[in-house]
């Protein structure tokens, strides 16, 4: 059987399966384009698609002609179809595509798939017992370390967005290389320690009193933590481009939020944020930035 492994965006369990899989002595395809070339030639065959769903399609679509594609599931926010069901939307939205099979990113379904993976992958239950062993030690998340609150003159404000977008290098590059340019110090939160993300998301609900999706409990988790630092002056909610369920989700936290923010949405192929840009030069300039709005290029 021919098997791919995709990266998605923001999924932390990709090495747990990457070693799972080699393991087992099973030969993964995994894509080689770069990731600009990759996004392009995703969002030519779905220009409305989320820019991190452009991003993963580039990448299906670069490994042919394959009998099985694996990509990890990240974690969704409310009526986020593409993120909960993006095997079944893609299969749907183009034909000819491989079967696509969604794995769990972490948790206690981990070991459980990876089981069931392996039995389908080999017919050997022993084999499979001894890689599961072996990659045990990869399924709990290193724990990190606290992010640097504050640096210098630079006005520290909170990154509030999904993983899918913080945690990719090149989809949210151009947000990096403007909040640098503006002379402010941006905590992302990615970069906050899960099980307390998880911890202070279950803290909140729907308006009807309901539990939150996954992913919104990871950003209400993030901006109850880091909108309560004192070095915090602002908040930024990032969105992907085109990502209408993401950015629902950051305008009800902003609406509830106690500090000053800014909503932006994030696309590589839009430098400087296109759009974006002026706001987000504003709202810096607001916080007394040193350099917002003065020498920085577009």
């Amino acid at each position: 059987m021919n098997v791919g492994l995709l990266d998605i965006p923001g999924a932390r369990s990709t090495r747990y399966w990457e070693s799972f899989l080699n393991e087992l002595g099973v030969q993964v395809a995994s894509p080689r384009l770069d990731a600009g070339a990759a996004y392009a030639l995703g969002l030519r065959s779905l220009p409305d698609a989320p820019a991190q769903v452009a991003l993963v399609l580039g990448r299906l679509l670069e490994l042919g002609n394959l009998d099985l594609v694996l990509l990890p599931r990240t974690r969704p926010v409310a009526l986020d179809a593409w993120t909960s069901d993006l095997p079944e939307l893609l299969g749907r939205r183009l034909s000819g595509l491989p079967r696509l099979m969604a794995l769990p990113d972490g948790g206690d379904e981990l070991r459980s798939a990876a089981n069931d993976l392996g039995q389908m992958l080999t017919r050997s239950p022993n084999l499979v017992r001894t890689a599961l062993n072996k990659v045990s030690p990869l399924a709990t998340a290193p724990r990190v370390p606290a992010p640097v609150m504050s640096i210098g003159s630079r006005p520290t404000v909170a990154v509030i967005g999904p993983d899918s977008l913080l945690a990719d290098a090149f989809l949210s590059a151009p947000l990096r290389e403007r909040l640098e340019a503006l002379g402010l110090h941006p905590v992302y939160a990615n970069a906050l320690p899960r099980d307390q993300l998880e911890e202070r998301g279950e803290r909140f609900t729907t308006a009807s009193g309901k539990p939150l999706e996954s992913g919104e409990r990871d950003l209400s988790g993030a901006l109850s933590l880091l909108e309560g630092k004192g070095a915090v002056r602002g908040v930024v909610y990032a969105a992907a481009a085109r990502d209408a369920a993401t950015l629902a989700a950051l305008g009800r936290l902003a609406a509830r939020a106690h500090k000053p923010g800014v909503s932006v949405e994030v696309d590589p192929q839009a430098p400087g944020l296109g759009a974006d840009l002026g706001a987000l030069d504003a709202f810096a300039a607001s916080l007394g930035a040193v350099s917002a709005g003065a020498g920085v290029e577009a």
